[in-house]
């Protein structure tokens, strides 16, 4: 079942590789009293991903803090040095989290993974973005097709704050 607006956020623990070193990452440390903008990704450095979807964060996060929001996130199904280097590489270390759910059980917690195996990609996460609020969901939007990022896109969660 697919997590949507009014449902609690599924207790699970990332890892987010830092300028101090690894960490782990709790949901109730990143959602508990804030109000939080997450979004999932398919894969760090795939196209979209790395094209379209993270940039528009970056590039709109002050505009989103402005408005009351307290932290933002990206998760993909990757492991915490890939996270690591897309965080680098991004310019997006220490502005946003780059949370690995290696495991893809926070994934799958959401009821949002999908096999990409066809891509030789595996399990991972389908493309979407959330306001959660002290871990309540508040808006979701789900794309359609992994290869999108409109609907999920920085600047449709700008419309949603």
């Amino acid at each position: 079942m697919t997590i949507s607006i009014g449902d609690k956020i599924p207790s699970a623990t990332f890892k987010e590789k830092t300028v101090d070193g690894p960490v782990e990452v709790t949901t109730d440390a990143l959602f508990s009293g804030k109000r939080v903008v997450i979004f999932g990704v398919p894969g760090a450095f795939t196209p979209t991903c790395s094209l379209n979807h993270l940039p528009g964060y970056l590039e709109n996060r002050d505009a989103i803090l402005a408005r009351g929001i307290d932290d933002i996130a990206v998760v993909a199904v990757n492991d915490i040095h890939v996270m690591g280097a897309w965080a680098t590489a991004s310019g997006g270390m220490d502005k946003i989290h780059f949370l690995s759910d290696w495991d893809a059980g926070f994934t799958k917690a959401l009821g949002l993974d999908i096999d990409l195996s066809a891509g030789t990609l595996g399990v991972r996460s389908k493309r979407y973005s959330m306001l959660v609020d002290d871990g309540v969901v508040k808006t979701i939007n789900i794309e359609e097709s992994p290869g999108q990022a409109t609907v999920s896109s920085a600047a449709t969660m700008l419309e949603q704050i």
